[in-house]
């Protein structure tokens, strides 16, 4: 049962806000700070600064089926030959980087995300990873992961990506209820995830973590227990528990259901909390927003340590500042700057084989930019921040500290002289309080739907 100062809480703050994967967020890049040059000069120097330790993020955005929850960019089909040449572009791009890079790359990182990585075929993974990872050193730390659909992951995958350096996998479960599936259009049994888990495992993998998402069209908290009750039988490391982000003017798939086939905000914390209370009875740790970890997991020692960090990929415990996304959409991060690559996989094909970096929009960060960018972080990641430095802008600190006085007071955060910290009830709403941080955010006021919103 919500109290009635949290529905009052809910009322007022359920409201569209970044998720804050990055700073700036991607609607307020400003394009015309960043050209091909000027990338490759702060991948360059970022590189030199970092010792040669970077991440990967390979975008793989090929489905045979479409899930309709997903804002993901992706291509539905099932023509398996375009396999090949979407490969041999990542190759080619990342021959590019190479070139770029003043030494040979350490890779702290890899990431598989998609679209379906595991459309692919096992020996077409293989295949890109052997050849990019040939290239380069693998740290002795090295995490390397992937995103696994159940029902086309298969033993061959996990055995060519085990034996290409993997290991790390994540499951994508969302809800077991028959109704919330049909209405994702992800037709997924227990057991066929219980098979994916159980056979990784045994193939060595360290790290399982499972994604489910609460807020989903239909989904009820009895749904959530379900769930979350079996998935506590394989007892994943991770846990990641997202709120569903309905975003339909920007997936369009989103507009198959309407709003009232959605929980309220006060039904979407319900669940979360009934999650969050059967996670941690079972022994879970919460971190971050939305994440969960067993005792020992490197990502919650991380966060014990304060040394959690938040990326385009969410938590994670590398602290790699040069990222490099290869493939259709996927973002680079260079810390002083970010690119995007062309979001069709038609024009990043094709401007990669006409010989170019395939980057369509892009950010230079100001120094404000890094100063709010490295606020936001421990927001996010540590629930506490010191105003140490002000912007250069003498209008910011004043104005952000005039936002938070109305979180201060419905006790979300408390101010120690300079230092903010997040309550445990504020942790609800750390996107709200993020945004009282974002100059960007305020400064377009724009009153179009961007984001999802915070709860």
């Amino acid at each position: 049962m919500i109290s009635p100062v949290i529905s009052s809480l809910l009322h007022k703050y359920d409201v569209p806000a970044p998720r804050y994967t990055s700073y700036p967020t991607v609607p307020y890049w400003d394009f015309s700070t960043l050209d091909e040059p000027a990338w490759k000069q702060q991948i360059a120097e970022t590189f030199t600064k970092e010792q040669s330790e970077i991440s990967l993020y390979m975008h793989l955005p090929f489905c045979e089926s479409l899930c309709t929850f997903c804002a993901c960019n992706k291509r539905i089909t099932k023509n398996h030959g375009v396999e090949e040449p979407y490969i041999q572009t990542l190759l080619k791009e990342w021959e590019f980087y190479l070139k770029i890079f003043p030494g040979k790359p350490v890779i702290r990182e890899i990431h598989l995300g998609g679209g379906t990585p595991t459309f692919f075929s096992p020996a077409n993974l293989w295949k890109l990873i052997h050849q990019v990872t040939s290239s380069a050193i693998i740290a002795n730390d090295h995490a390397f992961s992937f995103e696994a659909h159940p029902n086309n992951t298969t033993e061959q995958h996990l055995q060519a990506l085990s034996g290409a350096g993997f290991n790390r996998i994540s499951v994508g479960v969302q809800d077991f209820d028959p109704a919330v599936q049909q209405a994702i259009n992800r037709i997924q049994s227990f057991e066929r995830t219980r098979d994916v888990i159980d056979k990784a495992r045994k193939l060595g993998y360290a790290s399982v973590n499972v994604d489910l998402v609460y807020g989903l069209p239909f989904q009820t908290e009895e749904s959530v227990g379900n769930t979350i009750g079996k998935i506590l039988q394989l007892m994943p490391d991770r846990i990641a528990y997202y709120s569903y982000a309905h975003v339909p003017w920007k997936s369009k798939v989103q507009r198959r259901y309407t709003d009232a086939d959605l929980p309220t905000a006060a039904e979407k914390l319900t669940m979360y909390q009934r999650g969050k209370e059967m996670l941690m009875a079972a022994g879970y740790i919460a971190i971050g927003m939305d994440h969960f970890a067993l005792p020992g997991d490197p990502l919650l020692l991380a966060a014990e340590n304060g040394k959690l960090n938040r990326n385009f990929m969410g938590y994670t415990t590398t602290s790699s500042k040069l990222i490099v996304g290869l493939g259709a959409s996927a973002i680079s991060d260079g810390w002083g700057a970010f690119a995007q690559n062309e979001k069709t996989v038609e024009a990043y094909e094709q401007k990669v084989n006409e010989g170019r970096l395939p980057i369509v929009n892009g950010h230079l960060l100001t120094e404000d930019d890094l100063l709010i960018r490295g606020y936001i972080l421990d927001l996010m990641c540590r629930h506490e921040v010191l105003l140490s430095y002000p912007a250069s802008d003498p209008t910011w600190m004043p104005a952000v500290k005039e936002r938070l006085q109305s979180l201060i007071e419905d006790g979300l955060v408390e101010m120690k002289d300079e230092q903010i910290i997040v309550t445990d009830t504020g942790r609800t709403f750390v996107r709200n309080i993020c945004a009282a941080f974002d100059a960007r955010l305020h400064a377009a006021k724009s009153e179009s739907n961007v984001f999802s919103k915070a709860i």
